[in-house]
C-alpha cells in the first residue's frame, strides 16, 4: 500500500521551504510531504468525494484509457481529462502514453495530511 503524504502550509512557508531545499539549507526527510496545498479548501477541491471515488475506480478497474474511464464513471471525457490533468499536476495520478491512448494510474492507496 502506497501512502501519499500531503502538506498544508501558507504559500510563504511553502516557498521558503523550497528555497531552503534548493540552497542546501534543508534536507527533506523521507517522511516529509511531497505534495503541498496552501489551504484545506484547495485540498478539498482536488480530493473531493467525487475525485476520491474516481481514484478508487482507477485503482480497482485499471482502465486502459480515459475513454474507458469515462464509460466506467459516466463522466464526460472532457471534464474527466481536466480533472485528471489537475490530479496529475499534484502527483496524485500518472498519465502514461500507451499505444494510442493515455492511461490513468493512481499513484497512491492512502493519503496522510499534515498541517504546518
Amino acid at each position: 500500500m502506497k501512502i501519499i503524504k500531503i502538506g498544508i502550509a501558507s504559500q510563504k512557508d511553502i516557498r521558503a521551504r523550497i528555497l531552503a531545499i534548493a540552497n542546501g539549507d534543508l534536507k527533506p526527510k523521507a517522511g516529509d510531504p511531497k505534495i503541498w496545498f496552501t489551504s484545506m479548501r484547495s485540498l478539498a477541491q482536488v480530493l473531493s468525494d467525487e475525485n476520491r471515488a474516481l481514484l478508487h475506480i482507477i485503482r480497482a478497474s485499471k482502465p486502459v484509457s480515459i475513454s474507458e474511464l469515462a464509460e466506467l464513471t459516466g463522466r464526460k471525457q472532457g471534464n474527466l481529462s481536466r480533472t485528471l490533468k489537475t490530479m496529475s499536476n499534484y502527483g496524485l495520478v500518472k498519465m502514461l502514453q500507451e499505444a494510442k491512448a493515455l492511461r490513468p494510474i493512481a499513484c497512491g492507496d492512502r493519503y496522510e495530511i499534515t498541517l504546518h
